[in-house]
C-alpha cells in the first residue's frame, strides 16, 4: 500500500482551478463605478461635439456657397441692366448726332 501512496504522489495532477484576475469587485461592477460613468459620459460628449461641429462646418460651408451664388446672380442682373442701359444711351446719342446734323443743314 505504501507503494500504491507514493507513485500517486510522482503523477502530477492535472486538476485546473480558475483563475481569477479582477479585484475584489462583482463582475460587471467595473462598468458601474463612477469614474467609468464619467470617463464614457465624457467620450460620448467629446463625440457629440465632434460630430456637431462637422455638421455645423458642412453647413457653414453650404451657406457661403448659397450666398455666394445670391450675390453672383444679383451682380450678373445689375451688370446685365447696366448694359442695356449704356445701349440706350449710345442710341440716344447717336439719335442727337443725327439731329444736329439735320439740323446744321
Amino acid at each position: 500500500m505504501l507503494t500504491r501512496i507514493s507513485a500517486l504522489r510522482t503523477i502530477p495532477r492535472l486538476a485546473f482551478a480558475p483563475v481569477r484576475y479582477t479585484s475584489s469587485q462583482v463582475e460587471g461592477s467595473v462598468a458601474q463605478s463612477k469614474g467609468f460613468k464619467q470617463k464614457e459620459k465624457a467620450h460620448e460628449d467629446s463625440y457629440v461635439h465632434q460630430r456637431e461641429m462637422e455638421l455645423l462646418t458642412k453647413m457653414k460651408a453650404e451657406v457661403c456657397t448659397a450666398l455666394f451664388t445670391i450675390l453672383l446672380i444679383a451682380l450678373l442682373t445689375v451688370f446685365t441692366k447696366i448694359e442695356k442701359k449704356k445701349a440706350e444711351l449710345d442710341n440716344l446719342e447717336q439719335k442727337q448726332r443725327e439731329l444736329e446734323q439735320k439740323h446744321k443743314e
